[in-house]
């Protein structure tokens, strides 16, 4: 599939052109802040830190749950495999310039072992359940207050000129009893400059957004919504994932059995992409009708599929990646009205607590 220069199949809007409002994050931005190719990065000892549990492995790292000597603290330690030095500065300096953000997890140390030279990043430990067994758990209030805080992540860092690249229910971090969520695992993440292609071989299949299979390297931030879309969407119909396919091909099938074949062949003509001869045998010849999502709503998942519910997601899964709502959009959207009035009601308490003891301390004086 080929795709076009910056300059072919953009789209127009009324105004002339489409405008994303950070598309000029990192033009504003000292050069030092995004060009981490040129980074120089200084390490720490590793001595101060133990692996107590290995927790996980993946492509690119292993993962350890591990404690800080000096003080005692359980953290988390990722040791990554031998990559690209400029891959490995790419993941710092986003996890550093996006250190205290809204739920971005939190980057405490960079050491490296002496004798490998083996980067070891030290994160803070969160205690979440496995998405398998908490997501069935969840419930229509749940889902809302952590979507909301997601959106809150990808909205911030899209703020800030970066993307993640890599949504999906393992990088989402839950711990239920405190209500707290982390964005883990930015290793894929990116600094986001408008007009530059970009990589497509990036996410997992079933959160690849369409862009992706259809090898368009003219994406942007919105790679991000579509994820968290299919999450969003596996939560809600119970079935996890959402799309399932064998393969990138299969997982574009996937997609189009239920967004149908006339919006993804207007995406493509759209921006001139054009098909390879397996998708259009697979997907045009096929001629299968587009499928609304209260469709799919079956009696056993009608409680958590409101239509309100369906109709944010009609607007996060929409093949032409600039039609998605934006995650700011998204949270403004009627399916959050529960989790702003909760917000408001506990600022009102706040207020009405301090109020209260500030007329208490001037009555004794």
């Amino acid at each position: 599939m080929s795709s076009p220069s910056p300059d072919e199949g953009s789209p127009v809007t009324a105004s002339g052109c489409y405008s994303h409002p950070f598309w000029l994050a990192n033009k504003s931005k000292p050069t030092e802040y995004w060009d981490y190719e040129n980074s120089v990065l200084d390490f720490s000892s590793i001595e101060p830190y133990e692996c107590i549990q290995k927790i996980g492995r993946g492509k690119y790292s292993e993962v350890f749950r591990g404690r800080n000597r000096n003080n005692g603290e359980i953290c988390v330690i990722k040791v990554l495999k031998p990559v690209k030095t400029k891959k490995i500065h790419r993941e710092i300096t986003i996890l550093q310039n996006l250190y205290g953000g809204p739920n971005v997890v939190r980057l405490l140390d960079v050491a490296q072992e002496p004798q490998t030279e083996t980067p070891v990043l030290v994160f803070e430990n969160v205690d979440s359940q496995d998405f398998r067994t908490l997501y069935p758990k969840l419930s229509s209030f749940d889902i809302r207050y952590y979507m909301y805080e997601i959106l809150r992540t990808l909205h911030f860092a899209h703020s800030m000129g970066i993307f993640h690249r890599d949504i999906k229910p393992h990088n989402v971090m839950i711990d239920p009893t405190q209500r707290k969520v982390r964005v883990i695992d930015w290793g894929l993440g990116e600094y986001y400059h408008h007009g530059t292609g970009y990589n497509v071989r990036v996410a997992s299949r079933y959160y690849k957004g369409p862009e992706l299979l259809v090898g368009h390297r003219m994406y942007d931030y919105s790679l991000d919504v579509w994820s968290l879309g299919c999450v969003l969407a596996g939560i809600l119909f119970r079935k996890e994932p959402f799309f399932q396919g064998k393969d990138n091909i299969d997982q574009l099938v996937q997609i189009a059995n239920v967004l149908g074949k006339d919006d993804l062949l207007a995406y493509c003509k759209k921006y001139k992409i054009k098909l390879d001869r397996e998708f259009d045998e697979l997907i045009v010849k096929q001629n299968k009708p587009k499928v609304t999502f209260q469709q799919l709503v079956t009696p056993s998942v009608a409680k958590m599929c409101e239509p309100v519910a369906l109709d944010l997601l009609s607007r996060m899964l929409v093949y032409d990646h600039q039609e998605r709502i934006l995650p700011h959009e998204a949270m403004a959207h009627p399916y959050f009205d529960p989790i702003r009035a909760e917000a408001a009601a506990t600022a009102a308490a706040a207020a009405a607590r301090s109020a209260t003891h500030h007329n208490e301390a001037s009555s004794v004086l």
